[in-house]
């Protein structure tokens, strides 16, 4: 009898077929297994091999496992880039996703005001916690990241009129977004004040006039201008809003919240700093040097929280509850006076002394794991704030430097980042693979080894 592909019935009615079917569903577990099984039928009758039943299974299994495959992936970061756009910025850790979890599992007071047993605005419980961290009366805004922050605030304060910001300050984020992009959606109108690298308090009071909206300034957080440069302070820009009648803005961009952190950023302004100068708004990333989730937090004087709120922007732009719960529980651990909780902060707060400590460790279980397979070597190094961030303040980073035995530097970093679970990002330096233990989160150390060692055991 002439072998035939098997039948569907009995693909679904085996053991493996039940299995996938308990795993994926019957109806998707039965499209894939068709699609296999015509797959392989077609080119059975042109002349190839039977399709077998465990053939098919299996691939079908396959295919299976990478449609369910979650959207995001869960990597070692080894660049020494503390909030890496590209990896999500500010890591999250288990215990402040265990505190929002048993809030999130049920129904929340999210827009109910309990006292009063009527509506609240959603707003509230974050900004109490920030007006006491802060010490401030600013109201508090949040929506879902700094560009729509700034959207929001251009639109509520200038819309239909001339915001004026620095030649020098027109900056462009990331993904390719301009600030005069960003001000032309918000229905504001561009006037460009002073030069690229110098401006003045005189350069905005003459373009002032009768179309004037708002006074914007706008941190350069990506880049720096260096040399013969002159800017107008925020101090100095909130004193001639006051002159002219004209709310001032600041888009501080970073978030700077806990001043531990000045020390190894100077340049940044903090958030109370820029709140000291007394501007109309003030607004910042949450998934920055804030080391929460992604949002834009905006922070108005209370006379424009009426205006704001009441913006139909606001709605639009608005987060959910997960992003509160988040926001609330990073807030906490600043008012308890515990920021390296904050797993950002924590990387941001690691000892040049603590990482050439743990790099040594890391090369000692290396060479023991897989002994003679690679070149080991503690180097020092520079790590990065990232994400805009500090661009030219170095970070001291000692890092274990690899070079295999086997196959090139390439192969190694193109083997960490595709060849497995979870995925590697490192850095290659003159001829080596640079990791750095700065931004291996607490007990990763562990997986890069086994990664390191599934690259040594390989075949040629």
């Amino acid at each position: 009898m002439t072998a035939r592909p098997p039948r569907m019935d009995r693909l679904l009615g085996s053991p493996e077929g039940q299995a996938l079917q308990a795993r994926f569903g019957g109806p998707e577990t039965k499209r894939v297994l068709r699609e296999v099984l015509l797959e392989g039928t077609r080119g059975w009758r042109d002349g190839g091999p039977v399709p077998e039943a465990e053939e098919v299974l299996a691939e079908a299994g396959r295919r299976l496992e990478a449609l369910f495959r979650p959207p995001l992936r869960r990597v070692l970061n080894a660049t020494g880039v503390i909030l890496h756009t590209n990896l999500g910025r500010a890591p999250f850790s288990p215990g402040l996703f265990r505190q929002v979890s048993e809030i999130l599992s049920g129904y929340t007071d999210l827009e109910l005001d309990l006292a009063e047993g009527g509506r609240g605005h959603r707003d509230a419980a974050l900004e109490a916690l920030l007006r006491r961290l802060l010490g401030t009366d600013y109201a508090v805004l949040v929506v879902n990241n700094n560009a729509a922050a700034t959207l929001l605030l251009l639109n509520t304060f200038s819309s239909g009129r001339e915001t004026l910001v620095s030649r020098g300050e027109l900056v462009e984020i990331g993904g390719g977004f301009r600030m005069p992009e960003v001000m032309r959606a918000s229905g504001a109108h561009l006037r460009e004040v002073g030069t690229t690298n110098r401006t003045r308090p005189a350069d905005f009071r003459k373009a002032a006039g009768p179309r004037s909206g708002l006074l914007l300034k706008v941190h350069t957080s990506n880049y720096r201008i260096v040399g013969f440069t002159e800017e107008v302070s925020l101090r100095d820009l909130v004193a001639l809003g006051r002159e002219l009648r004209l709310p001032v803005a600041f888009d501080l961009g970073s978030g700077l919240l806990w001043e531990g952190l000045k020390a190894l950023l100077p340049d940044e302004p903090s958030v109370a700093e820029a709140l000291r100068e007394g501007p109309d708004a003030v607004c910042f990333s949450g998934d920055k040097l804030l080391g929460a989730c992604q949002a834009g937090i905006l922070l108005v004087k209370p006379r424009w929280a009426e205006a704001f709120r009441k913006n139909p922007l606001t709605r639009a732009l608005r987060v959910d509850k997960v992003a509160y719960a988040l926001l609330a529980a990073v807030a906490e651990r600043y008012l308890r006076d515990r920021p390296v909780e904050v797993p950002a902060l924590a990387l941001f707060a690691r000892t040049p002394k603590e990482l050439r400590r743990r790099a040594r460790a890391l090369a000692r279980r290396l060479s023991a794991l897989c002994p003679g397979a690679f070149g080991l070597e503690v180097v020092e190094a520079e790590g990065r704030s990232g994400a805009g961030s500090a661009p030219v303040t170095p970070l001291p980073s000692p890092a274990l430097a690899v070079v295999p035995r086997r196959g090139s530097t390439e192969e190694l970093e193109r083997f960490l980042r595709t060849g497995g679970d979870p995925p590697v990002l490192a850095q290659v330096a003159e001829g080596r693979v640079l990791l750095h233990l700065r931004t291996l989160l607490p007990g990763e150390e562990a997986l890069l080894a086994a990664r390191l060692r599934s690259y040594a055991g390989r075949r040629s």
